[in-house]
């Protein structure tokens, strides 16, 4: 293998990964970003984890703020996923504008979103990210489809047929 690095971020393009944003609130002010490495960790207690890069805002304010909110986006929400991936912040710097968001104390839930509200119980630095492990505090469970990302494009998630 020539380049480990670049043949890791080939193969990992081929993984798909539900597209979730990440939302908190509180000192360090209101946030929220896509992230795309987020998975359930433990049921007893109720746990989660999401990977935000180490130098960004995002890891910051959660860390500031020790609370966020996992919104796991319906498969319809790719605008929502390119507003929070800062697609728009030139145009519209504030991500939440005009979004009808239910506020927790966590951080916001999205419109349609499937959230997990947690309480930051610890994080892990790792090479360029920081693992961020949280209790989770509160669910809605919406029941939406999620979207998906795979090889630089949105999917959607459908049952293979027999």
């Amino acid at each position: 293998m020539s380049n480990p690095r670049e043949a890791f971020i080939t193969a990992m393009r081929q993984v798909a990964a539900t597209v979730t944003v990440v939302t908190t609130d509180g000192p360090a002010g209101q946030m929220g970003a896509t992230v795309s490495a987020f998975t359930s960790l433990s049921a007893d207690p109720p746990s989660v984890l999401v990977c935000l890069k180490a130098d960004s805002r995002i890891a910051g304010a959660v860390r500031d703020n020790g609370v966020f909110c996992v919104n796991i986006l319906p498969e319809d929400a790719e605008q929502t996923a390119h507003r929070f991936a800062g697609a728009f912040d030139r145009e519209n710097p504030n991500r939440f504008t005009g979004l009808e968001i239910t506020d927790t104390q966590e951080g916001p839930i999205l419109p349609r979103a499937t959230a997990f509200t947690c309480s930051l119980n610890h994080i892990v630095t790792h090479g360029s990210h920081a693992i961020c492990i949280g209790n989770v505090t509160g669910i809605s469970n919406t029941g939406e489809k999620p979207l998906t990302y795979m090889s630089g494009e949105f999917h959607i998630v459908r049952p293979k047929a027999d």
